[in-house]
């Protein structure tokens, strides 16, 4: 399918115009979390999808409870790898996907691979995880995405994300800590 826009039968030109905008601006909140939010960040194209990355110091969230949220703070974990996927073709973000990631250290020492979840973020909705490295310094980071299982609306553009993926961001830049 490659990165065409291709008319739908199954919206109108509004909602088409919506979710271009929405892409954009998804893609634009992408970029600044990649280049200046994160200590360091990047993007690729793999099949159908757009796969952004971003390395931070570890930080504390909000995780659920049977009592609700429980705020918990990074134990022994010392980097937070952010995963964002967005459709290569409109650039909106892509929910529910079973992502993993590991990180391999230029002595060949692996992190992972690791189950990336989804976060809520006020910023950029992402997958993301706290995991602790060796330490600082330059990584390779692998990211796989497996085919989703949600049903695709539209005959002419739903037959997309049929095929799980995977893509190498070579030497990241990582700096471990805590936030």
């Amino acid at each position: 399918m490659g990165n065409q826009k291709r008319p739908s039968d199954e919206v109108d030109e509004k909602q088409l115009e919506l979710a271009r905008e929405e892409g954009d601006a998804y893609h634009e909140a992408l970029q600044y979390m990649a280049t200046e939010v994160a200590h360091t960040g990047d993007t690729r194209e793999a099949g159908d999808f757009l796969v952004g990355i971003a390395q931070e110091e570890a930080e504390g969230m909000y995780h659920p409870t049977d009592d609700g949220l429980e705020w918990v703070e990074p134990d022994e974990e010392n980097c937070h790898i952010e995963v964002a996927v967005a459709d290569a073709v409109d650039h909106r973000f892509v929910p529910e996907l079973a992502v993993r990631a590991t990180l391999e250290s230029e002595d060949g020492e692996e992190v992972g691979p690791f189950e990336v979840p989804f976060v809520w973020h006020p910023g950029l909705h992402h997958y993301g995880k706290n995991v602790e490295v060796p330490g600082d310094g330059s990584y390779d980071v692998h990211v796989e995405i497996d085919a989703p299982a949600f049903m695709r609306h539209d005959e002419t553009n739903g037959d997309r994300y049929a095929e799980s993926v995977s893509v190498t961001f070579e030497g990241v830049d990582v700096e471990t800590g805590q936030d």
